[in-house]
């Protein structure tokens, strides 16, 4: 079973964070093998929250939730990441459900959008999401906008 937590930054706890920035680093840094800048200024902005999965103490899911004007006009996820040992079973889609409900409880009725890998494009069409641009390069990564009307 998954314990889910929703945290502002400043009420992480040192050892959350460390799990946080651990699993962030693990799945974007070295599985991807992309050099990037992990710590953008974003995590720490105003209303900014941090969803958690945990299973035991283990750290197995993570998501960023942005509220409007940090990256996009409206709200926003990003660094949805989940533990390699730990996927297959479903949990990228239940760290999601988690993440668009914890959005709504947040900002109601607001729209929601991603910058998402391009290969993810079908995980996030399963959620509502409709891609709105071509494809870029994020960190030398094919990306695309999508977003979630409300």
């Amino acid at each position: 079973m998954i314990h889910w937590k929703l945290i502002p930054f400043h009420a992480l706890t040192n050892m959350e964070l460390y799990q946080l920035l651990k699993l962030r680093t693990d799945v974007f840094v070295v599985e991807q093998t992309c050099p990037y800048p992990e710590l953008d200024d974003k995590d720490h902005q105003q209303g900014v929250y941090h969803l958690l999965g945990y299973q035991e103490d283990e750290l197995i899911a993570c998501a960023r939730l942005l509220p409007g004007g940090i990256s996009y006009a409206n709200a926003s996820i990003g660094r949805v990441a989940t533990k390699l040992s730990k996927r297959g079973g479903g949990l990228g889609h239940q760290l999601l459900e988690q993440a668009l409900s914890a959005c709504e409880r947040l900002w109601p009725n607001e729209s929601v959008t991603i910058s998402a890998q391009e290969h993810l494009a079908g995980y996030y069409g399963r959620h509502g999401f409709v891609q709105v641009s071509e494809m870029y390069l994020e960190d030398d990564i094919p990306h695309i906008k999508m977003t979630l009307e409300k």
